[in-house]
């Protein structure tokens, strides 16, 4: 009788593949996580429980088909435990790295909530696709028939080029525009290689290319070319441009030099990976080496910054978070490395100001010299009555207040929309009182004929495989429409 292949979790412990030691990682921006071998990752996958109701694939955004592809990568048959991945997700082996799978899929398995370790999804699901590259059975996109209609898409991030794979593959004849001088958005920009290394993300970009995506870089939609341009060259056009805008701090001596923003911070790091010329990093700007920093925030960005602080030799890192490990945003994961790595977390500390080493700052006069900052002033909260989203509210502690040295402080928090109907001059361009651009749901259609949003742009500041999902699901409403509108017209 032939062996029963899964739900071996009893007698097989979770196992992760190998972390690479923190001395060691911290030099360098390589991942920190080892590959699986064979072995291992279907000894992993083998402690699948197979449960009637999946928990795992119904808190997956894109609603993968996770059992299944577990137990083909278990019964060795990878190339099927492929074809079952990618026919749900656009970038399973960029998921697989980046999504917080504590907060999804692993953190709702079965397994897990009885007490023998969750089913090391992320780890297995990288594994396959990149095994998959390996053996050449990701093929090139290569639609059995070329149509005439065209998409335009602002935006080269995840749900711009998720969307794009599915128009592509249908024969859809599609421009993506973007500002940057290379396609991937946050994925190439603002996500270190440490978490995901350029070359999954370039070889997914040139995937795209060779079958027959057209990039417009270093194109800024009403700088460059006008939205009623785009609009009129296509049938339809997606708006992924995701959110860029940093939020600030309006406080006492905020203007100072060293006070930067994650984004730019994140920005000069990844370019500098990529060998390009970064005056700001060059001189010391953005650049950690050397300092004393402090990183404002507690979400993924703010995660992002403090590990990539440690590998620019920074001569310490500090946190700072209002609320308590239990309360941040941030992935528990990325914590603990980070202070594995050597970050020093303060929890329940909230900036009240910047000193600098000019005696007088006047910080509501954007054009007086602030000077250099010196350090942050700080303030220790304690956590009170929960607020209106039901997280506890922090509340400060009168007399508590200290400052922590820096000579860098980067602001890490979270991002909003830019103004897109005064940018592309679209008044009609509806938005949402945060801003984002109104948008049916699942479709992405907005009042805009032919116009459609996905991603952060629609939903605010949110997780890559949102984007994925959003992206996937409007390319399937614009076939659908294109459809109807070819029927009616014949």
């Amino acid at each position: 009788m032939a062996e029963q292949p899964m739900l071996k979790f009893v007698t097989i412990d979770r196992d992760m593949p190998e972390k690479r030691a923190a001395e060691v990682r911290r030099e360098d921006f390589g991942e920190i996580y080892a590959e699986y071998a064979a072995a291992k990752a279907k000894e992993q996958s083998s402690r699948c429980s197979q449960c009637g109701v999946p928990y795992c694939q119904s808190h997956c955004p894109l609603h993968n088909n996770i059992p299944d592809w577990l137990r083909l990568t278990a019964e060795g048959r990878l190339q099927e435990a492929y074809e079952v991945s990618q026919a749900t997700n656009t970038f399973p082996e960029i998921c697989g790295r980046i999504c917080p799978q504590d907060r999804l899929c692993e953190g709702n398995c079965v397994i897990e909530q009885s007490g023998h370790g969750t089913v090391t999804i992320g780890a297995v699901e990288k594994y396959i696709t990149d095994t998959a590259w390996e053996e050449g059975w990701v093929l090139p996109i290569k639609p059995t028939t070329e149509r005439a209609e065209s998409v335009g898409i602002i935006g080269a991030g995840p749900g711009g080029l998720a969307a794009a794979d599915v128009l592509r593959r249908a024969g859809i004849q599609v421009t993506i525009y973007d500002r940057y001088d290379r396609a991937g958005g946050l994925l190439t920009y603002g996500i270190p290689g440490f978490k995901l290394e350029k070359d999954v993300v370039m070889r997914r970009n040139q995937q795209l290319e060779l079958g027959g995506v057209t990039f417009r870089l270093n194109c800024d939609i009403g700088v460059d070319i006008s939205f009623e341009e785009v609009r009129n060259a296509h049938d339809a056009v997606i708006i992924a441009t995701g959110v860029y805008k940093s939020r600030d701090l309006d406080l006492h001596g905020s203007q100072a030099q060293g006070v930067e923003k994650a984004i730019d911070f994140l920005t000069a790091s990844n370019r500098k990976s990529f060998g390009d010329a970064v005056e700001d990093f060059d001189s010391g700007k953005l650049n950690a080496e050397g300092k004393r920093v402090v990183v404002i925030g507690g979400g993924d960005t703010a995660m992002d910054c403090v590990r990539t602080s440690i590998r620019q030799g920074a001569t310490s890192v500090k946190c700072l978070y209002r609320r308590d490990r239990a309360n941040m945003p941030g992935s528990q994961r990325e914590v603990q490395n980070a202070e594995e790595e050597g970050v020093v977390f303060e929890w329940l500390s909230a900036p009240k100001g910047f000193t600098t080493d000019l005696a007088v700052t006047d910080a509501a006069d954007p054009n007086a010299p602030a000077g250099r900052v010196t350090g942050v002033m700080v303030q220790k909260m304690r956590l009170g009555a929960p607020d209106a989203t039901g997280r506890q509210a922090p509340e400060l502690i009168e007399g508590s207040d200290y400052v922590e040295d820096a000579d860098l402080v980067i602001k890490a928090l979270g991002f909003e929309p830019e103004a897109l109907p005064t940018l592309w001059n679209q008044p009609e361009l509806e938005v949402t009182r945060w801003g984002t651009v109104k948008a049916e749901f699942t479709s992405g259609k907005t009042a805009l004929e032919g116009v459609y949003a996905v991603g952060d742009i629609v939903r605010g500041a949110s997780l890559v495989v949102w984007a994925i999902r959003d992206g996937r699901d409007c390319a399937e409403a614009i076939l659908s429409q294109l459809e109807t509108a070819a029927i009616a017209a014949e």
